[in-house]
C-alpha cells in the first residue's frame, strides 16, 4: 500500500475517531439506559453513511482512489465498531442483563444492515 493511500485513511481515521466520540458521548449522556445507544447509534448512522458512500462509488460520483480511502476505511472504519459493540455485549451477558444484551446485539447486527442497505438504495434511487 501507498503511503499516501495510508495518510489518507489516516485522515479519514482521525476524523471518524472524533465524529465517534462526540456522537457516542452526546447519545450517552442523552439518553440513559442500561443498552449503550452511543455505540448502536453510531453504527447505525455509519452503516447508513457508508452504503451512500458505496452507492456513489459504484455510480462513479467518488472516483478518486484516495478520497474513497479516506471516507470508507478511515472515517467510517474509525466511526463505527464491532470491537466496542462486541465488549459491551459480553459485559450485558455478564452483569445478568440477557434481555438487554439480546436486545442490543439484535439491535446492531439487523439494523447496521438495513441501514447499510438503505443508504445504499437512497443513492440507487438517485443515480440509477
Amino acid at each position: 500500500m501507498k503511503f499516501d493511500t495510508m495518510l489518507a485513511i489516516g485522515i479519514g481515521g482521525f476524523i471518524g475517531a472524533i465524529l465517534r466520540a462526540y456522537t457516542s458521548g452526546l447519545i450517552n449522556n442523552t439518553i440513559k439506559h442500561d443498552i449503550p445507544f452511543g455505540t448502536l447509534s453510531v453504527n447505525l448512522i455509519g452503516s447508513f453513511i457508508l452504503g451512500v458512500l458505496i452507492g456513489l462509488i459504484q455510480y462513479n460520483i467518488i472516483e478518486n482512489s484516495y478520497i474513497k480511502s479516506l471516507l470508507t476505511t478511515g472515517m467510517m472504519g474509525a466511526l463505527t465498531t464491532f470491537s466496542t459493540f462486541a465488549i459491551e455485549s459480553f459485559f450485558l451477558i455478564k452483569n445478568g442483563l440477557i434481555i438487554e444484551s439480546l436486545v442490543y446485539i439484535s439491535l446492531n447486527v439487523i439494523g447496521s444492515i438495513l441501514f447499510a442497505g438503505a443508504g445504499f438504495k437512497f443513492i440507487e434511487a438517485i443515480y440509477k
